[in-house]
């Protein structure tokens, strides 16, 4: 399995597989007979997959190839709509990880942390790409965008694992939008993280799951990744100024709990966000924000605002962001 995606056709989820030719899909029903799309993505992430996934694996190989192959539907990338490759229902754990680029310590003039900042968000964050994200002018008016690689756990991560333990436990990877209220998160009862991050919509994912087959470990953490809002690039940076390592912010995290198949980490953002630019540059209805990685895609959200109804530039982004699919 390479680039997994679940996908919206005639009125199913289906979990699928994108083929690199040319971005139609590959229904993966058939491997996992009776199995919902989720679960059956869950255990395609798992280097235990079990004897029903693997019957018809080789059938899924030629068609990424790019050759024919009668055994499996090919489903139009036109005809279907991309979802988010993992269901907010069923997400255990959504963690972000903070101040982790070393270009953005220098942006701030902060010290390096010693070890990664973790907070949390919900599986209610999740949407797909396409989908919109809710403001709320009276709730918040300090809406920013944050791209961040998102790490899938593919097994069981025990407590006290070791990086070598942490590395094999990673399922693929994925491009998050880590959307922050920074009213919330920064200012208001001296800081409310939770209300400031764990927003409906505030976690856009997508547009699939990377397996690291198709990229390792260290393709992933040596990736250009931007965010684009209107089309004007506001943040532009690689995978490789992380500070903290994708095994390290696993193995610290299993010191304290257990991460299991489908949890997602979130590796923190580079600088260019909007609270730190001079003046600050908030998301408002009728922005249209993408978030890019290299050899993983784009995803692609308008910012909509729910008090009145739709409004003028809500029009305008949605026209906006079809332009962009």
């Amino acid at each position: 399995m390479v680039r997994l995606a679940r996908v919206e056709y005639l009125g199913e989820t289906v979990l699928a597989a994108q083929l690199k030719d040319n971005g139609d899909y590959c229904d993966l029903s058939s491997i996992a007979k009776d199995v919902p799309a989720f679960f059956a993505l869950l255990s395609l992430l798992s280097t235990t997959t079990s004897t029903i996934m693997m019957e018809q694996q080789q059938s899924v190989r030629d068609l990424i190839a790019g050759k024919r192959s009668d055994k499996l539907r090919i489903i139009p990338a036109r005809h279907c709509k991309l979802l988010a490759p993992l269901d907010k229902m069923q997400v255990n754990k959504l963690i972000g990880i903070g101040m982790n680029y070393f270009d953005v310590c220098k942006e701030l003039n902060k010290p390096i942390p010693t070890e990664p900042m973790v907070f949390s968000k919900f599986g209610s964050c999740i949407v797909g790409t396409g989908d919109p994200i809710p403001t709320c002018q009276s709730i918040t008016q300090k809406l920013d965008y944050e791209a961040e690689l998102g790490v899938v756990i593919g097994k069981v991560v025990p407590r006290n694992a070791s990086l070598e333990v942490a590395r094999q436990c990673i399922g693929g990877f994925t491009v998050v939008h880590d959307v922050s209220a920074r009213d919330w998160q920064l200012e208001k009862n001296g800081g409310q993280w939770l209300l400031g991050k764990a927003g409906d919509g505030y976690a856009p994912i997508g547009p699939v799951i990377v397996t690291t087959d198709e990229m390792p470990l260290e393709m992933a953490q040596n990736a250009n990744i931007q965010c684009r809002v209107n089309g004007e690039t506001l943040q532009n940076s690689n995978t490789k100024n992380l500070v903290h390592k994708v095994d390290d912010i696993i193995s610290f995290l299993s010191k304290f709990m257990t991460l299991y198949p489908g949890d997602v980490i979130c590796t923190g953002t580079p600088p260019g966000v909007g609270c730190f630019r001079k003046p600050p540059r908030w998301l408002v209805p009728g922005d249209v924000v993408e978030c890019e990685i290299d050899g993983i895609g784009t995803i692609v959200n308008p910012v909509v605002q729910l008090e009145g109804g739709s409004s003028a530039a809500e029009g305008e982004a949605t026209t906006m962001m079809q332009s962009k699919l």
